[in-house]
């Protein structure tokens, strides 16, 4: 299946920065289940940007400006083919050995409720066990835009029993890491509705848990299954803020206003010959 993608980020300031810097994962990477056809990355000084792979093996691009500037627009584009994997993510080159993965960070630090919804999650094997615990995360924390934030901890989200795709990634996480598996963030794109259509707002989050037998495999607890082709992986990271698309600072610039637009569409004629 082919999907086209189109992801735009720009970044507005009351008052001209003197100088930003910006670290782009928007670049995927490919795997079995995932072909890069085209793609592109486009932003004021990204011909002289350094590019380079980071420790969670995600393509990176380090991009700085300086002078007086009152926005930043970053756009990533392009066409990715994708297969059905059934969640695994085989023949990606891994950087960090699987055992980086149970480190705990401020946004996935388990409290005693992630404690006991991992001791929940029963299963006759570690696969089966971990659909058990999608299942758990997903019960007790509804889908709800508008109730948790970027900084909201898994502690806070499975509390409230709110929240959106990133609460569901980083409580799974965190309760597979307190099971001892290696469990990782990934943010990517997802490709909803009719081929030929475009579905907006489809920049996703789910989580990758390393099972001995299969390698790593993913779970998207939001909407209770495992990564098939309708996803775009991105990128990975410990939590939310280490698998970031668009993470950067600044000096000066005032007050930040940021918009997001994502795109993401299955194309009709590649359907049409499955």
């Amino acid at each position: 299946m082919l999907i086209h993608v189109d992801h735009l980020t720009r970044y507005r300031w009351s008052e001209p920065a003197g100088y930003s810097i910006q670290r782009l994962r928007l670049t995927p990477r490919p795997f079995d289940g995932q072909a890069i056809v085209e793609w592109s990355v486009d932003t004021a000084g990204i011909e002289k940007a350094g590019r380079f792979r980071d420790a969670f093996g995600n393509e990176v691009h380090l991009v700085s400006r300086t002078g007086r500037h009152d926005e930043i627009v970053v756009r990533a584009r392009g066409t990715v083919e994708t297969r059905e994997h059934h969640g695994i993510v085989s023949g990606l080159a891994e950087v960090a050995p699987g055992r980086v993965f149970l480190r705990t960070t401020p946004l996935t630090r388990p409290d005693d409720s992630i404690r006991e919804l991992g001791a929940q999650a029963r299963g006759d094997d570690e696969l089966a066990r971990l659909h058990a615990l999608m299942s758990l995360v997903r019960e007790a924390i509804e889908y709800e835009r508008g109730t948790t934030h970027g900084g909201t901890t898994a502690a806070q989200a499975l509390a409230l029993g709110r929240g959106v795709c990133q609460d569901h990634a980083h409580v799974f996480v965190s309760a597979a890491r307190t099971l001892g598996i290696p469990a990782r963030y990934v943010t990517g794109y997802m490709a909803v509705g009719e081929p030929g259509e475009v579905a907006e707002s489809a920049h996703h989050a789910w989580a990758e848990a390393h099972v001995p037998s299969l390698g790593w495999v993913g779970f998207d607890v939001a909407n209770r299954i495992c990564p098939d082709e309708l996803y775009v992986r991105l990128a990975c990271g410990l939590d939310a803020e280490q698998a970031a698309p668009v993470r950067g600072s600044r000096r000066g610039g005032g007050e930040e206003s940021l918009d997001v637009s994502v795109v993401a569409g299955r194309s009709a004629s590649l359907q049409s010959q499955q």
